[in-house]
Parts: C-alpha cells; sequence; structure tokens
C-alpha cells in the first residue's frame, strides 16, 4: 500500500518512517482494496511527555477511515492508531459483506 508520509515540524529518520509503514502494511491482511493513505507525524508544543501525535488517514473504496493517536514516542502512537484502523477496517468489511448478500 503506498502511504505519504508528513512530517511537521520536524525531520523523521527513515526508522520511523519505515517502522510506520510496516505497521500499516499489516493492514492489507484484514482488507486487501486499501488504495492509499496519508500519515501525519507532529510535534505538541505542550510541557507534558506525551507530545508525539500520529494522524493516519486511509482511503478504501466508498470511504475515508481516519485514527489519530498522542503518545510520547510516535512508535507508541503509530501502534495505536493502525490498531484503531484495524478495527475500522473490520467493522466496514462486515458491512460491505452483509450489503452484497
Amino acid at each position: 500500500m503506498k502511504l505519504q508520509m508528513h512530517s511537521i515540524h520536524f525531520d523523521a529518520d527513515y526508522k520511523l518512517i519505515d517502522f510506520i509503514q510496516k505497521k500499516a502494511d499489516k493492514l492489507d491482511t484484514f482488507y486487501d482494496r486499501i488504495v492509499d493513505g496519508e500519515v501525519f507525524m507532529r510535534l505538541d508544543k505542550n510541557e507534558r511527555n506525551e507530545n508525539k501525535i500520529v494522524e493516519i488517514k486511509m482511503n478504501v473504496p466508498g470511504k475515508t477511515l481516519f485514527a489519530k493517536h498522542q503518545s510520547d514516542s510516535f512508535e507508541a502512537a503509530a501502534d495505536e492508531a493502525v490498531e484503531a484502523l484495524r478495527r475500522q477496517i473490520k467493522k466496514f468489511k462486515e458491512k460491505v459483506v452483509l450489503a452484497n448478500q
């Protein structure tokens, strides 16, 4: 799946980009008709440790799925966002299967 990566207010290293790409690629096992997606990584300007935000937008035929998570590391935030998308994809796939019966 093709993902566009955007790092806002910082430069993301290749390890982080590869990590998120590999996590998102696993979503293809749940639904193979994912068209593409966008990932936004940004630093929040607050004093707390949990200032890393990952937003993932996935396009599937007829719908756009979105997940956003904030954590103390981009990897943890990406894990949570991908997990939320996994649940959304499973729910969407069930609706598609029921509509086609």
